[in-house]
């Protein structure tokens, strides 16, 4: 018996579909090839099968002759990363999409989002261009607070009240110097939330050098149990598990810090 599901491939509309062939589906195989270590045409093999619904256990132990024999991990793997390429383009062509009906792209922008990865650097660079409820910073535009927001950036020897002093303007609903202020800070917060590189770099920090640590919450710590089960763990260990079991019974709570490392 031939177990099979429903075929998978891409879904997609004639148009939508050629482009994006044209963005990198053609490229997904070899890349998985180069990746796993295997011949690319083993990897289409597989990729056929799949996609006739046939399922990786099946494939694993009656089509080794089809595949090259490729090994249950290997094809879990290959499955687990074909999905996720797939994704990938796809919304690569629904972000070229997006940013082009907004007359946004430009060769710079495009040859970004082509080559971007994965879908984290791919939502990054998105970021500024996706459609969202009016913010303040936007707000802040509309007084003509930006000036004010790059003076600060590029100026930041000048006395902050004097220099949003010139700023204020009571028909634009900017009363003071500190509502000057407060609209140039939600434009700079804005521009570094949706900067794609610098996202990227304190992602990677985060993860490098960041630091987990978890404490008893406020009257828990009579409770024998976490004595026995949480308290006397290493520090690794009791950051793991402030995530599990005892996060669901309120006891412990956890924070995340950052250390910049030396230069």
């Amino acid at each position: 018996m031939v177990h099979k599901r429903p075929p998978r491939g891409l879904q997609l509309p004639p148009p939508r579909r050629l482009l994006l062939e044209r963005f990198g589906v053609a490229n997904i195989e070899r890349r998985i090839a180069e990746e796993l270590g295997v011949r690319e045409q083993q990897v289409e093999a597989t990729v056929a099968l799949l996609d006739g619904g046939a399922t990786v256990p099946f494939v694993a132990r009656y089509r080794k002759e089809i595949t090259g024999g490729l090994d249950d991990a290997q094809l879990r793997t290959l499955e687990e990363r074909l999905n996720y390429l797939r994704e990938l383009e796809e919304r690569r062509v629904a972000i070229l999409n997006s940013v082009r009906e907004q007359g946004k792209l430009d060769s710079a922008l495009e040859a970004a989002i082509l080559a971007a990865d994965s879908k984290g650097r791919l939502e990054d660079i998105y970021l500024p261009f996706k459609p969202k409820r009016r913010t303040k910073a936007e707000i802040a535009r509309e007084a003509g607070l930006e000036p004010l927001s790059e003076l600060l950036l590029t100026q930041p020897h000048n006395d902050p009240i004097v220099t949003a002093a010139g700023f204020v303007d009571a028909d634009k609903q900017v009363a003071d110097a500190a509502a000057a202020l407060e609209g140039a800070r939600a434009i700079l917060v804005e521009r570094f939330a949706e900067d794609a590189d610098l996202i990227g770099s304190l992602r990677e920090q985060m993860w490098s050098n960041g630091q987990m640590t978890s404490a008893v919450r406020e009257g828990k710590k009579a409770e024998q149990w976490i004595k026995e089960h949480f308290f006397e763990l290493s520090p690794d260990e009791q950051a793991a598990l402030s995530h599990l079991k005892p996060r669901r019974r309120k006891l412990p709570k956890s924070s995340e810090s950052y250390a910049a490392p030396c230069p």
